[in-house]
């Protein structure tokens, strides 16, 4: 129940937010302005508004988590209300459960209502969408939750600015891991190849989270390969969850 009344306050602040606001605006623009790229090529419209629609989706949502999720823990400290949630009969890992799940309901609602909107624009428009836009939305909701995990981790050990760049470059290194195994032949047996090899292994490779080419042609995806996406994202989530508690509960405040 303490996890559940810090989760339901950290939404209802988040709702007010006006950073909230401004991105979903700029989000709606960018899936109804979807329209005008399609008349570019004949006969493809339905499948650049469904791919940029879900481009939208994630890219909008990733920044929502990361310009609110980044400030959760430090704006409680800079206001030093802090202390009076932590002089009460709660565990600091609790409270940084709440505000990641009270985040992770306001990323959860913002996905489904922009998902909602593109689908029920490319229905507006004669076109359809099946089972793969569906798992592409949940999906990039997944890979939300864990870039929100990694803001609320860094939100517990440094600025929200930092811990925005911090994010947003790890959110594209995570969609570009390929570059770091893809290397010319003359770094090879070096020891930039061993940095970048061990950096292959520790960043969450995102682009595994996104199937919009296949959402956007109609072509299926196996279940599998979806619940392995899952699990995958559930993993690092945890992982970064564990470290924020962590960072949190040594924090001298």
């Amino acid at each position: 129940m303490r996890i559940l009344a810090v989760a339901a306050n950290t939404f209802r602040e988040a709702i007010r937010d006006k950073v909230l606001y401004v991105l979903l605006f700029f989000a709606g623009v960018t899936i109804f302005g979807s329209k005008a790229l399609g008349w570019i090529s004949v006969g493809q419209d339905n499948k650049i508004i469904i791919d940029i629609s879900l481009a939208a989706v994630s890219l909008f949502g990733v920044l929502i988590a990361i310009f609110v999720g980044t400030s959760l823990v430090y704006k409680e400290i800079d206001k030093r209300t802090i202390y009076t949630i932590i002089s009460q009969p709660i565990w600091r890992y609790e409270f940084i459960l709440g505000k990641y799940l009270g985040l992770a309901l306001l990323i959860g609602v913002v996905t489904a209502f922009t998902g909602s909107t593109s689908a029920l624009y490319v229905f507006s428009l004669g076109g359809t969408v099946g089972i793969t836009f569906a798992e592409a939305v949940l999906l990039i909701y997944w890979k939300l939750l864990l870039i929100t995990a990694l803001s609320v981790m860094l939100s517990s050990l440094t600025s929200p600015i930092l811990g925005a760049i911090i994010v947003f470059s790890a959110y594209l290194l995570g969609h570009a891991t390929g570059i770091l195994i893809d290397l010319p032949p003359q770094l090879q047996g070096t020891t930039t190849e061993t940095i970048t090899g061990f950096l292959y292994n520790i960043v969450p490779n995102l682009s595994h989270f996104d199937i919009r080419a296949e959402a956007a042609n109609g072509v299926a995806v196996a279940p599998s390969y979806v619940i392995w996406t899952l699990v995958y994202g559930t993993v690092y989530t945890i992982f970064f969850l564990i470290l924020a508690a962590i960072a949190f509960q040594d924090k001298d405040v």
